[in-house]
């Protein structure tokens, strides 16, 4: 199978999930994890028409978007984020997936180059309580994203969650049903969000059934990682 073939088959499992639970086609964005892969293998993916890309190291992605630097790609970095980074990954990625404190919030925000567009923030929050998972407690959401939201030069748009693996259907979908209502709860506090970026590879269709607007795909595209 192709990376192109492998793209198309991901595609309909998303078109179909879509259909199955009552979500409005073309609603849920397909992220090529690319983490890893080299940049021949982005290219074959943006020859089928995927633009958005996510990278968990910021010294990759950086050498990526040199490398492939007009070829219409939206960087989304989902990766743990140290503060020391903040710098390239505000020059570099339209989308953060991983904020997870006001600090990284407001270097993003001061070290965003004054020409470019705002920043999508969305914050991740440590859904499985897991100690070895980057991400915001639940209950501290509601005050974390009161004080990104006014931060110049980002836009708070949604939530983030990689939750524990989890093989059974209906276990999967109660964990994002989880995530969904904390930011319904946000939503009803006064906050404009419309993402909810969760699901992978094993997981995809029961995020989708609980609201994912984008899904994180990485080894279903381009095969195991070197």
């Amino acid at each position: 199978m192709t990376i192109r073939d492998n793209i198309q088959t991901i595609g309909e499992r998303i078109r179909a999930a879509e259909q199955h639970f009552g979500r409005e086609a073309g609603s849920v964005e397909l992220l090529a994890v690319s983490k890893k892969h080299p940049a021949a293998s982005i290219r074959e993916a943006i020859a089928t028409g995927q633009t958005q890309f996510g990278e968990n190291y910021v010294q990759e992605m950086v050498e990526k978007a040199a490398e492939l630097a007009g070829r219409g790609i939206e960087w989304h970095f989902i990766g743990p984020i140290q503060s020391n980074k903040t710098r390239l990954i505000a020059a570099t990625a339209r989308w953060v997936h991983s904020v997870d404190s006001v600090k990284i919030a407001q270097r993003l925000s001061e070290q965003k180059p004054a020409d470019a567009p705002d920043i999508n923030i969305c914050l991740q929050v440590n859904i499985s309580d897991e100690a070895s998972k980057s991400g915001v407690a639940p209950a501290a959401l509601p005050e974390l994203a009161a004080q990104v939201a006014g931060l110049p030069g980002i836009c708070l748009r949604g939530l983030m969650a990689i939750p524990a693996p989890e093989p059974d259907v209906e276990r999967q979908r109660a964990v994002f049903a989880q995530v969904r209502h904390l930011q319904e709860s946000l939503i009803a506090q006064g906050f404009a969000l419309d993402t909810l970026s969760m699901g992978m590879t094993d997981d995809m269709e029961a995020a989708i059934a609980e609201g994912a607007t984008i899904v994180r795909i990485g080894t279903a595209i381009f095969g195991v990682r070197h």
